[in-house]
């Protein structure tokens, strides 16, 4: 028989591809030996267990050359079930490949899977059900974990620093064997050439300035915005102009307290601006002091109530106590003030 393998790796960042493809295409080859040979090889680099088939370039090409029948092989093979499938996806994906007269053989099975067999249904829903327990796993420990490091000792998760910020070196990975590797943690510190720019926002919301109106006097005064300053970081920006929206974002950053944060963006979860925001009760903050505040505690939690007065005719600002306060009662849209 012609045999295609398919493996997969989950990243390429903490796993060598070449090792994880090598042992799979090992226990892959010792099944079939003697019974055919593997002729081809579909990989796939970067992609979770999660995803379907159809979702991984290399899996959903394998299933796009099940139509062709001049593929070159007549059955596939992979070194271990959690690395190809997990939760049902097994059991979703043999009456397509039986439709097409093509076996799937696993060293779970010792050949190929046949869904008329009980003991391949039961074997089936085990390793499923092991599988998708193995990615729970390691993402609760995972996501603890940097709860943890975040809250209550303040380390610096990795990504690039916000505006006003750069990273300084923090001495040796606490973990011995990271650390023989060489590895060091990293803080962040109050960058002198955009720090006081920061301060300077701040101070100007609490005077009562609008956003739109610090964007402006920003630009007046040629200040870099973010994106000119980190080009490497937004290279999809032209980099000249502040905008309203970066200026609300560096505005609303509560790491400009000293304080570590995470948590407060959910990469689920899509929006415009590629990504959704968590609610503040499920982030994660520090409780010291893990770098230089750009701004207090009291500063910042006050700058995030203060609505700019708009000014009248005259030019003179006009007040509203109840500005930002009142809905209406039937479409529940927020009341101007007037």
């Amino acid at each position: 028989m012609r045999f295609a393998l398919y493996a997969r790796t989950s990243t390429e960042d903490f796993q060598d591809p070449v090792s994880s493809c090598g042992w799979q295409r090992e226990a892959a080859q010792i099944l079939v030996t003697g019974r055919g040979v593997i002729v081809a090889e579909f990989v796939d680099v970067g992609y979770s267990r999660r995803l379907p088939w159809s979702e991984r370039p290399q899996s959903a090409e394998l299933l796009m050359a099940l139509t062709d029948p001049d593929r070159g092989w007549d059955a596939i093979v992979v070194g271990e079930y959690e690395r190809a499938f997990c939760g049902d996806q097994l059991t979703q994906l043999l009456p397509l490949l039986q439709s097409y007269g093509v076996q799937l053989w696993m060293p779970e099975t010792g050949g190929p899977v046949d869904s008329a067999i009980p003991m391949h249904q039961a074997l089936m829903l085990l390793l499923g059900g092991q599988s998708q327990r193995e990615v729970l796993r390691a993402r609760y420990r995972v996501l603890a974990a940097m709860r943890n490091q975040a809250a209550d000792q303040g380390r610096f998760l990795g990504g690039r620093p916000p505006y006003g910020y750069r990273l300084v070196d923090a001495g040796p990975h606490p973990n011995r064997t990271h650390a023989r590797w060489g590895r060091r943690l990293h803080q962040l510190d109050a960058d002198p050439a955009t720090a006081p720019h920061v301060r300077w926002m701040f101070a100007q919301r609490l005077a009562g300035v609008s956003v739109a109106g610090i964007a402006r006097m920003l630009n007046e005064r040629g200040v870099p915005c973010p994106s000119d300053v980190d080009r490497e970081r937004y290279p999809h920006r032209s980099g000249h102009a502040w905008t309203l929206r970066t200026v609300a974002a560096i505005l609303g950053n509560p790491r400009y307290t000293g304080r570590r944060v995470w948590n407060r963006r959910n990469s689920g979860v899509a929006d415009a601006t590629g990504g959704g925001w968590n609610a503040p009760q499920e982030w994660a903050i520090s409780t010291k002091l893990s770098h230089p505040a750009l701004v207090s505690d009291d500063d910042f939690v006050a700058a995030q109530a203060i609505r700019a007065a708009r000014p009248t005719q005259d030019g003179s600002p006009r007040v509203y106590l109840l500005a930002g306060l009142l809905k209406c009662g039937f479409c529940g849209r927020r009341l101007d003030s007037h």
